[in-house]
């Protein structure tokens, strides 16, 4: 590479005046911290549309693309830590996704296209938690009061006011203690769920099940792949490096711990998750499981406490994930607004914080409001994002910086994953985003339902 393309704008290791670096990522936690970060990231409300996926897949492709999709983010994580240790080894510790990619594929371009991917996603996450959040406390609202008022508009404002609260938090390494309680919500959350399921699937009104797919052929290829867009979105996490970055130096060998720890977690809620929400409800599964067991009409299918509970587990959580998938957004804003001469918390730094941040997260709850499509923006996601980053970008990175011969099962195995990765995120990105323009037809601005 050229000395100049070296101290090109892409390339981030001098960080002596980086406030985005020094505060946001500060590099201070351990592996198990890393580990309560990356569950966080991945393991969140999102594994309650599993059923919801399973409808346009069956079970047995549903069963095989949660498998594959498992073993394959497990993989492309493992990559990318393998290729974040080596370089820091070689005396270039990375700290952001963009920087990697940039530094080892040796392109400008690809610092913005690695950005833009990320303000992709990371904004569309945290537009779907204020969304889930405000359609939790909106169900608990029906519930105690049918005849109110209130709109879901109302709860998304509510929720955005304290997630305002909340993105205080001045650094990533800050949200271990937030991120370790988030764990046991989702652990919490999903065996109520899965008990939830069985109790309805075993009840005097249990629904009919129907495990047949869309009639039209055409149909169930988008359905198919719109499914395997919001699998991969669910999987997904797209800031690795950044979680990677706030573990203490050396970092090498710790991502490992965290990701077995989180896949550890995977394993025991997606696959029950998944199963007993699909087993009950068929292709009549809502991209919200809670409201299958809470019909509009009729009773409740499971008992109200123990559905109630778990909702108050979800919104916690929520909170929890719109803060970790701020952190890159957090970052980016005060690598230029905030003085790393100042303290965190010094006055001059302080304000500018309270008012970037704040305006982030009403832009979010606005939007979340606006478009209430949460199955839809989880499958563009997906799409757009999480395949590029997730399932293309660490095999390239891995294969470039260890250059594997073309005979060894690394180098084909790596090359087959970005070809039907890329071709899966192309027709998933045309599927998803029609569904999204079918369903904006039909469902007016600042609706009160969300859209399936």
């Amino acid at each position: 590479m050229e000395e100049a393309d070296r101290n090109g704008p892409f390339q981030e290791i001098s960080r002596e005046d980086d406030a985005g670096a020094a505060f946001v990522l500060q590099s201070k936690g351990e592996w198990w911290h890393a580990g309560f970060h990356l569950t966080t990231a991945i393991v969140g409300p999102t594994i309650l549309t599993l059923p919801y996926a399973f409808r346009g897949l069956g079970w047995e492709m549903g069963l095989v693309c949660l498998t594959v999709m498992g073993v394959v983010t497990f993989y492309s994580y493992y990559l990318m830590s393998l290729v974040l240790d080596h370089c820091e080894k070689d005396g270039r510790r990375h700290i952001r996704f963009r920087e990697l990619a940039a530094d080892v594929l040796g392109s400008g371009w690809m610092f913005y296209f690695v950005i833009f991917i990320q303000t992709a996603i990371n904004t569309g996450i945290s537009i779907g938690a204020i969304l889930l959040a405000g359609e939790c406390l909106k169900i608990m609202y029906s519930e105690l009061s049918p005849d109110g008022s209130l709109k879901l508009y109302h709860f998304i404002a509510i929720v955005t006011a304290i997630m305002m609260l909340l993105s205080q938090f001045p650094t990533f390494h800050s949200l271990r203690h937030i991120n370790l309680g988030s764990l046991f919500l989702a652990l919490g959350y999903t065996f109520l769920v899965v008990g939830a399921c069985i109790n309805a699937g075993t009840s005097k009104n249990a629904p009919p099940r129907d495990y047949s797919l869309e009639k039209s052929e055409s149909s169930r290829l988008f359905s198919a792949f719109t499914s395997i867009s919001i699998i991969a979105a669910i999987f997904g996490n797209g800031i690795l490096p950044e979680i990677q970055a706030t573990l203490a130096p050396p970092a090498t060998g710790k991502m490992v711990k965290g990701l077995i720890m989180c896949y550890t977690v995977i394993f025991l809620t997606f696959y029950s998750a998944a199963v007993s929400g699909y087993w009950v409800f068929g292709n009549k599964s809502n991209a919200n499981i809670l409201k299958s067991l809470m019909p509009d009409e009729g009773p409740s299918l499971a008992p109200v406490w123990l559905l109630g509970l778990a909702i108050i587990f979800v919104l916690l959580q929520l909170f929890a994930i719109g803060l970790v998938y701020s952190q890159v957004a957090y970052e980016i804003m005060e690598k230029k607004s905030a003085d790393v001469n100042e303290g965190i918390f010094s006055k001059r730094n302080l304000i500018p914080r309270i008012i970037l941040r704040s305006l982030y997260v009403i832009f979010c709850g606005f939007i979340a409001a606006m478009l209430p499509f949460f199955g839809d923006i989880s499958a563009v996601v997906g799409a757009i994002g999480f395949i590029p980053l997730d399932f293309v970008l660490p095999m390239l990175l891995y294969n470039m910086t260890f250059k594997p011969t073309k005979s060894s099962f690394a180098y084909w195995i790596n090359n087959s994953i970005i070809v039907v990765f890329t071709c899966v995120g192309l027709l998933g990105t045309f599927s998803s985003v029609r569904k999204l323009v079918l369903d904006a037809k039909e469902f007016e601005l600042f609706s009160d339902d969300v859209v399936d």
